[in-house]
This record gives structure tokens, C-alpha cells and sequence, in this order.
């Protein structure tokens, strides 16, 4: 069957009976290879938006039912493309020893993502950092909270800088450095 427009070169790659593919194949192998490289790549263009986001693993969030700025947090990561759940309980202190978090960095509010503790106000861009370069880390803490990082915005006040430190068995160590929003 011999097909024309612009399904025949898509057509006779994949239909090794195809004479016309015989005879272009001898002279040039790349015109329908390169037709279908095209399409495969603008397809994969066209998705990789939702793919990516679709792509990170859900952050489990566990917080004080009364605190406000834990809120703005979860919608900053959430903002950044992760799905995120929200479990509210008074026995956070719990949660924090049962996950190994030291005391001397504990924050209002715990997540979980994909085998990492995420302790305090950890911007979301250290989240994916964490996730792709997957250190031997139990995880990451901002200790207090900051003024200025994601869920301590206060209008009008400077932000402060602070530090993102990765927490573990060999210890702890400075991973990232912000003022505010911004690293530095």
C-alpha cells in the first residue's frame, strides 16, 4: 500500500515491505528517520510541562492545626509543582523523633518526601536540588523561622538570611544559603 502526503514517510519507516523505502534507504536512511525524530521530539516538547510537574513525589506536610505560616509554606511547595498533604496533629514532637530530627533543628512543621525529612521553611528549589542530586542525608532543616523564607513574608521587613543545612548520620553541613527568597 502506498500512502502520500505527510503519513508516507512516517508509513513506509515502520513498513519494511514498502518498495519506496527500499530504494531511499540505499541513497539517504535519514530523511524518515529524521521526519519521525521531529515529531517524536515536538511531542515530547508538547508534554514535558505536565510530565515534570507530574513527575515529583508527593510532600506530606505534618503541622500544628493552629499555626498560619505553615500554610504559606505548603502552598510555596505546592506552587512549585508538588502534590502535598496536609496531616494536622498536637503531637508534632512526635513525628519529629520518630523521623530523627535533632532537636536543635526542629521547626514548626515536618515533611516527608520520597525518603527525605524536610524540616522547617526549606525553600522548594532546595526540595528539588535534594531530590536530583539525592546526598547521604536523612534530610534538610531550616531552624526557626526566618523572616522573608517561603511562609515568613513579612511586608515591609528585610528579610534575613539563613541557612539550609542537610542533617544525617555523618552529621550535619551547611547545603544551601538564602536571604529571603533568594540563594546567595
Amino acid at each position: 500500500m502506498r500512502r502520500h502526503g505527510r503519513d508516507a514517510d512516517a508509513f513506509s519507516a515502520s513498513d519494511p515491505a514498502d518498495p519506496a523505502r527500499h530504494s531511499r534507504d540505499a541513497a539517504d536512511p535519514a530523511p524518515a528517520m529524521t521526519v519521525l525524530t521531529r515529531r517524536s521530539f515536538l511531542a515530547a516538547l508538547a508534554v514535558a510541562p505536565a510530565v515534570g510537574a507530574a513527575s515529583l513525589p508527593k510532600l506530606t506536610v505534618t503541622k500544628d492545626p493552629t499555626c498560619g505560616c505553615c500554610a504559606g509554606w505548603t502552598e510555596h511547595v505546592r506552587a512549585a509543582g508538588f502534590p502535598v498533604e496536609v496531616v494536622e496533629t498536637s503531637e508534632l514532637n512526635r513525628v519529629k523523633v520518630r523521623l530523627g530530627v535533632p532537636a536543635h533543628l526542629a521547626a514548626c512543621h515536618t515533611g516527608e518526601v520520597d525518603g527525605y525529612v524536610i524540616e522547617g521553611h526549606v525553600p522548594a528549589a532546595t526540595i528539588k536540588r535534594l531530590l536530583a542530586e539525592r546526598p547521604a542525608a536523612k534530610g534538610l532543616a531550616v531552624r526557626g523561622m526566618p523572616i522573608g523564607s517561603p511562609g515568613m513574608e513579612v511586608e515591609g521587613a528585610e528579610p534575613e538570611t539563613y541557612d539550609v543545612i542537610a542533617f544525617g548520620p555523618s552529621g550535619e553541613t551547611r547545603y544551601a544559603r538564602y536571604k529571603g527568597a533568594e540563594p546567595m
